[in-house]
């Protein structure tokens, strides 16, 4: 039984992936429910439960998608939790060798700097997602609670998988924070971490069409009396 249940989460995190090309046929409002119930389960410091969703759909996911495009052509980052300083050694090259995957899989060269751009761009399009949770947390819980929603995240993305519903984490989205808490009202005290654009995968889209590898534990785990 155990052995059954570490192979269907297995299955779950191998199959699963960042979709950047979704179809436009909205997901069934019971469906994203059975997955909100799912990943509310997931363990949080002091059960603080800190997550807290914007979710749209239909013209509200339009609306999201206009003001995004419009931010990443005239605004500057602002993110309301700092994005990272740098990336260096595997870090920068785990980086490189996704971003190099997925411009090789749409047909930008290298050096292309136009055509980076516009894939660049697909990120405020929201990949023509038709939905789209912009994710918050109190800021008096500070990285702790960026951290439990990191866990929301994961179990939202695998719950979605479970029922045949493709996902993309996004980070790019919350770097326009001033503009999401205007267009949606959230209030200024809540830390808006990243979203999650979701719906059916297109298959036949080309940015669909390769995966990224992962480190062996060799490489991340430092083992200590065993």
């Amino acid at each position: 039984m155990a052995n059954s249940a570490l192979n269907e989460l297995d299955h779950l995190l191998s199959t699963r992936h960042s979709c950047r090309g979704f179809k436009p046929d909205p997901v069934p409002r019971a469906v994203i429910t059975q997955i909100l119930e799912a990943a509310r389960k997931v363990p949080s410091w002091c059960n603080a439960q800190p997550w807290q969703l914007t979710l749209t759909s239909g013209a509200e996911t339009d609306r999201l998608r206009q003001a995004l495009s419009e931010a990443a052509l005239t605004d500057s980052h602002q993110p309301d939790l700092a994005f990272p300083t740098g990336y260096s050694g595997p870090y920068q090259a785990r980086r490189r060798s996704c971003g190099w995957a997925l411009y090789e899989a749409v047909g930008v060269q290298r050096g292309d700097r136009a055509g980076s751009a516009r894939q660049m761009m697909e990120n405020f399009t929201l990949f023509g997602a038709p939905h789209c949770a912009i994710l918050s947390s109190p800021a008096e819980l500070g990285p702790y609670g960026a951290m439990d929603c990191g866990g929301f995240v994961t179990a939202f993305s695998l719950a979605a998988q479970a029922l045949g519903v493709a996902t993309i984490p996004q980070a790019a989205v919350a770097s326009y924070a001033p503009m999401l808490h205007d267009l949606f009202d959230i209030p200024q005290d809540r830390l808006i971490l990243c979203a999650i654009s979701f719906g059916y995968e297109d298959e036949a889209h080309p940015a669909n069409g390769f995966r990224t590898s992962r480190a062996e534990p060799e490489e991340f785990t430092d083992w200590r009396g065993h």
